[in-house]
């Protein structure tokens, strides 16, 4: 049980733990594998600010203001193949290197755990590309942003609503060379339930994997793979086959906080949200070509001039955003339980990988799939 917020509120965000001044919180993780804070009192000076930073008991109003959105797309084919939609992340994590900033957030490290970390050059801000779906740790990161914005440099941070949120609370005012970027969020996995995935397959392959992607185009934007490099083989399934996948997709391991998210509003505190722009062909079909298309909602006047000086490099076309909501609802919409997701975790620890996720999560019918595939064809022959 969280102590500073209800657990089924907390959304781990760090943001208490960066700001304790006797280092008297630490995160725990549950046995479904998410990190919580946890008071030490022996340390503690009830201080209060803990309880005064938390995103969650000072969440903030959603104040109507100017929003702009657009479909688009980076005119860059390499960089938008190897990205999850689009490709416009990289070009705003490249224009804040080019003014001397430093660009925060989630990649991978030597043992595919999802952490936020930080760079400052292009040569490695590409680790911060495509999507990450398991919840990232975010450690000390928001004492480190702290430290660059008082050295007076440009930072961009880029995380989910709740990281944005905790970051913004954490800072407790407003710095001009600060860039926020979030994602229309479907919602955190458990790190333990990637963590046990990652193992599955390396036992099945009897090989270290080498890279990981969740996205990848191989079959399509639409059709997105998950792609494991080992070192003698390679693994891709479409994403409805992959057992992660369909996990994550069923809404079967993601945190508690996710099926009543405090931070799923139309009017964000960051400067610009990214998403795929899922039902671009009902709303601007010119655009697709399935190589990706992302919708960028610019929340704020930094974000307008951060998406102005951008512009050269795309491919865009202001769009209604109440016409992109339609295929988006994650963003104003938390994800629903799934009837299964208690047995789920409490087999977890007891249960292989694969064995698990086809007891309680149903395949999806073989007719479907044919259909699905069917459709896919005959979009890729005729190109509609």
């Amino acid at each position: 049980m969280s102590e500073i917020t209800k657990k089924d509120m907390c959304c781990g965000c760090h943001a208490c733990y960066n700001i304790c001044p006797k280092n008297a919180i630490t995160m725990i993780e549950d046995k479904k594998g998410f990190m919580y804070p946890v008071i030490n009192h022996d340390k503690c000076i009830n201080c209060g600010l803990c309880k005064k930073v938390c995103p969650i008991l000072n969440n903030k109003k959603e104040d109507k203001k100017q929003i702009e959105a657009y479909a688009c797309y980076n005119l860059n084919e390499y960089e938008r193949m190897n990205s999850s939609s689009g490709g416009i992340f990289i070009l705003i994590a490249k224009e804040i290197i080019g003014r001397g900033g430093v660009v925060f957030g989630a990649s991978f490290d030597d043992n595919f755990n999802v952490i936020h970390s930080y760079v400052d050059s292009e040569e490695y801000v590409r680790k911060f590309m495509t999507s990450k779906y398991t919840q990232s740790s975010i450690g000390n990161i928001y004492k480190k942003v702290k430290e660059f914005l008082n050295d007076n440099r440009y930072v961009l941070f880029t995380g989910t609503p709740c990281q944005i949120e905790g970051l913004k609370s954490y800072l407790r005012k407003d710095y001009e060379k600060l860039y926020t970027q979030d994602i229309i969020c479907h919602g955190v996995p458990s790190p333990k339930v990637w963590k046990k995935y990652v193992k599955y397959q390396e036992e099945k392959y009897n090989d270290k994997a080498c890279k990981i992607s969740f996205r990848n185009k191989d079959f399509g934007w639409t059709l997105y793979s998950t792609k494991i490099e080992f070192k003698r083989v390679t693994y891709s399934y479409i994403h409805s086959n992959d057992l992660f996948m369909k996990a994550f997709l069923s809404n079967i391991c993601l945190r508690d906080s996710c099926y009543n998210c405090s931070f799923k509003k139309k009017y964000r505190v960051s400067d610009i949200t990214l998403a795929d722009y899922w039902g671009i062909n009902n709303v601007h079909s010119d655009m697709n070509d399935d190589k990706g298309v992302s919708l960028i909602i610019v929340n704020s006047d930094k974000g307008r001039e951060l998406f102005h000086s951008l512009k050269n490099n795309l491919k865009y076309v202001q769009t209604n955003l109440e016409d992109a909501l339609k295929y988006n609802p994650a963003m104003i919409e938390s994800a629903n339980h799934s009837d299964n997701e208690k047995n789920f975790f409490d087999d977890i620890d007891c249960i292989d990988f694969d064995k698990l996720v086809k007891k309680y999560i149903p395949n999806t019918p073989l007719h479907v799939k044919i259909v699905n595939k069917i459709k896919y064809v005959i979009k890729k022959v005729f190109k509609i």
